[in-house]
């Protein structure tokens, strides 16, 4: 499999809207997300993207098929859920990088992927200029969740090989409905941050 990587930004990222909605919503089903998403809530979130300037979507492509994409936009550009985490603990949200998410089909797992969207989000906060942190957030899930499958290898190893550590007081609360909930309800996420250098 020959997979390509392209950078793409802004009002360039409108193109891709579909196929990266619907690669969240099938991604995100799987645990730890198990977000039972939806198409016109997928356009709205893409949406910030599209307005930030300064965003970023690394799509990753086998041929015409869009296999995978990982986002970024400057902290400031994002919710006030995101950013007040950081007002409160004393971070100039001015100087975070705030990767949104990295998802990927399983077929494409395991090649070196993963590891190149984090090289390019990093890569074009660089090029911006004035940050000195990136960072993103996971959910946290209780370890005796019914859906967690018996064979769950976390990702935290992966994310402190790239230089990634979580920061235990920055935390924000932030709802969807998962795949056995009637409605939304409030998810509870940790930070995790790397010095940009």
């Amino acid at each position: 499999m020959t997979v390509k990587l392209e950078r793409v930004n802004g009002e360039q990222i409108r193109p891709w809207v579909n196929a990266v909605a619907g690669l969240r919503i099938q991604v995100f089903r799987e645990w730890p997300y198990l977000y039972d998403g939806n198409m016109n809530y997928e356009a709205q979130y893409l949406e910030t993207y599209i307005r930030s300037p300064h965003s970023v979507l690394v799509l990753a492509r086998d041929g015409d098929q869009v296999v995978g994409a990982a986002t970024g936009l400057p902290l400031e550009d994002e919710e006030d859920a995101f950013i007040q985490p950081f007002v409160d603990q004393g971070y100039d949200p001015a100087s975070i990088f705030y990767f949104g998410e990295s998802v990927l089909l399983p077929a494409f797992r395991g090649q070196g992927i993963g590891v190149r969207f984090f090289a390019e989000r990093e890569a074009h906060a660089r090029q911006l200029g004035g940050f000195r942190y990136c960072c993103f957030c996971a959910v946290e899930r209780p370890a005796d969740h019914p859906l967690r499958p018996k064979d769950h290898k976390p990702l935290d190893d992966f994310w402190k090989n790239r230089g990634y550590e979580p920061v235990p007081a920055l935390r924000t609360h932030y709802p969807w409905k998962d795949i056995d909930e009637a409605e939304e309800t409030a998810k509870s996420m940790n930070f995790w941050m790397a010095e940009l250098g």
